[in-house]
């Protein structure tokens, strides 16, 4: 299979391509933005496999160009991880790809007979719900605030009207609160993951200091790659939106000291009154997403609990991360 990730340059799309790789499936990633070289060197030996289209998703004629390549399935995972600061200042671009940037691509997608779309969505698309609901189903009504969280939600309801009006196959995702492997700071994510700002603190040689514990649904990004890549492989799956999560929630803090216990000198721990937190938590508290659908359909459960996936991410650190 032929996939063709859309912000695959992001780190959630470099999960999932390596995780295709892995798989024996030909990726093309297409981003504004190039292969970091810590992917750049964890692909390489995947050789003529992997395909690299450096472009702008908004450009309509370069995604009908790369959608008509020989693809057999599209990921949509190009967006603009906003804050309040963007959202205010620059609310055209936001919208342009996030959400406008899906209909070119989903139209080359139909012309093209793609077997498969899935659309990378997020748990921000509950918003308010998420205070009010103790666990978040994908039938729980959503009340999306921010931009982000509003093209999110909106991206999913226009793809589920294209996909039955076009009797194409197009599948969104709702993606907890992601960190893991490739996870860096740039130009389209305002809210790092604390794990990521954990790493960077132990690459400088400093200590990570938290503002607060963060206790969340944490889903590493191996774990939605492996979903993300179930959902490509299957024939037909039954349902066009899954939650991808942990069904257990750990705090950053308990992650960063687990990080941290294999590194002599390095200390991860909740700031004290007086000292300035180095690791903001952008962690408001919601409510779980709910990994039943999957479950149920599939037996999928997320493989990397707190301790698993610090002690995995800490290999991959040791290789790649302090670059």
């Amino acid at each position: 299979m032929h996939v063709l990730i859309f912000g695959g340059a992001g780190f959630v799309g470099l999960n999932i391509a390596q995780g295709l790789l892995e798989r024996g499936h030909v990726v093309t990633v297409f981003d504004a933005a190039p292969l970091p070289s810590a992917a750049q060197r964890a692909f390489a030996p995947f050789g003529e496999r992997l395909r690299v289209i450096k472009c702008d998703v908004t450009d309509a004629t370069a995604v009908a160009t790369a959608v008509g390549s020989g693809c057999d399935a599209v990921v949509m995972g190009a967006a603009i991880t906003a804050g309040p600061e963007r959202d205010a200042a620059d609310p055209e671009r936001i919208l342009e790809v996030n959400l406008l940037a899906q209909v070119p691509i989903l139209q080359a997608a139909r012309r093209s007979g793609i077997r498969r779309v899935i659309n990378l969505s997020s748990a921000a698309s509950y918003g308010a719900s998420g205070q009010r609901f103790a666990v978040l189903e994908e039938t729980t009504p959503c009340e999306p605030v921010s931009l982000y969280a509003i093209t999110k939600f909106t991206s999913e309801r226009v793809a589920a009207r294209l996909s039955d009006l076009w009797k194409t196959d197009v599948i969104s995702v709702r993606l907890s609160a992601v960190f893991g492997p490739f996870e860096r700071g740039g130009g389209v994510r305002d809210t790092p993951s604390p794990q990521a700002l954990i790493a960077a603190c132990c690459a400088r040689n400093e200590p990570a200091l938290l503002n607060e514990p963060g206790d969340k649904d944490w889903v590493y990004a191996v774990d939605v790659a492996d979903a993300v890549c179930l959902l490509l492989e299957t024939e037909k799956p039954q349902q066009t939106l899954y939650n991808i999560s942990n069904e257990a929630t750990f705090t950053a803090e308990a992650w960063g000291r687990a990080f941290a216990s294999g590194r002599a000198g390095f200390t991860c721990r909740l700031a004290e009154q007086g000292e300035t937190p180095s690791v903001p938590v952008f962690a408001p508290v919601r409510g779980r997403l709910s990994t039943t659908r999957l479950a149920d359909e599939f037996g999928w459960r997320a493989r990397f609990d707190c301790a698993g996936s610090a002690e995995h991410f800490g290999r991959w650190f040791d290789q790649y991360g302090r670059e």
